[in-house]
């Protein structure tokens, strides 16, 4: 009966920390409550929650100035960044390089067959 015994604590303790490990990457104690729930249960609840906000007269709804102010400080607080803001540009840049090489490659190929469907005005 001992053997039993022990063979039963090792599998639970074992199905414990399994449990744990599934539950995240395993560095940190399992999901509850509304963390555990899934995506669609959340939204549901926090939909509820925003429905009786408005219904209390508690929530709330930028007008269009106050977005606009709020916007304009993201705006400037992201161009502060100096480094983001170059990264931002670069990428820009390269991507309008190999779109208008793209587009001069697909005219090579479309003058090469023959005709113009460019839609341009003919000669």
């Amino acid at each position: 009966m001992a053997t039993s015994k022990e063979s039963g604590k090792s599998a639970g303790s074992s199905s414990g920390s399994a449990q744990k490990s599934a539950g995240g990457s395993g560095s940190g104690p399992a999901k509850r409550g509304f963390a555990a729930m899934d995506q669609n249960q959340q939204r549901e609840i926090a939909s509820k929650g925003g429905q009786a906000a408005h219904q209390k007269g508690t929530a709330h709804e930028f007008d269009s100035e106050e977005a606009r102010r709020a916007g304009q400080k993201g705006g400037e607080a992201v161009s502060r960044n100096r480094a983001h803001m170059a990264d931002i540009g670069r990428k820009g840049g390269e991507s309008r390089q190999s779109a208008s090489r793209a587009a001069a490659a697909s005219g090579a190929a479309a003058s090469s067959k023959g005709g113009n469907r460019q839609g341009g005005k003919e000669s």
